[in-house]
């Protein structure tokens, strides 16, 4: 497995961030460089800025009305219900286990207990 360089969004607590850095993975929290209250326009550009996969619970996230995606890093959505530690590191590290951080160039993944759906996001759309 490859160590990847994370992004953790604000409601995605302190417990996945330790399992990820357990994992060997390069993880910070928005909330652990003071941006708890960061819109999502500052988190992306953050995450450009220093290379970093952002990993999120947030549906909205990359809403191309909003916020649209064209050169980043990678976003990828997490969707566990019930949205505990536990079952988000259910999804979340065996995904990652899986993948290379080139892979995620200008995709948004939304990856969920039996599915995974990638999205290109680049400019080239």
């Amino acid at each position: 497995m490859s160590q990847l360089r994370i992004l953790l969004d604000q409601m995605l607590d302190v417990d996945v961030a330790d399992a990820l850095r357990d994992e060997g993975h390069d993880v910070l929290r928005v909330s652990e460089i003071g941006m708890a209250r960061a819109d999502d326009a500052e988190i992306l550009d953050r995450a450009i800025q220093e290379d970093r996969i952002i990993i999120t619970l947030d549906e909205h996230f990359g809403d191309w009305a909003v916020l649209p995606l064209s050169e980043h890093p990678g976003v990828i959505r997490i969707k566990a219900n019930p949205a505990t530690t536990s079952r988000i590191l259910d999804v979340l590290l065996p995904f990652l286990g899986n993948h290379q951080e080139r892979i995620f160039k200008h995709q948004l993944v939304i990856v969920k207990q039996d599915a995974i759906r990638w999205i290109d996001t680049g400019n080239d759309k």
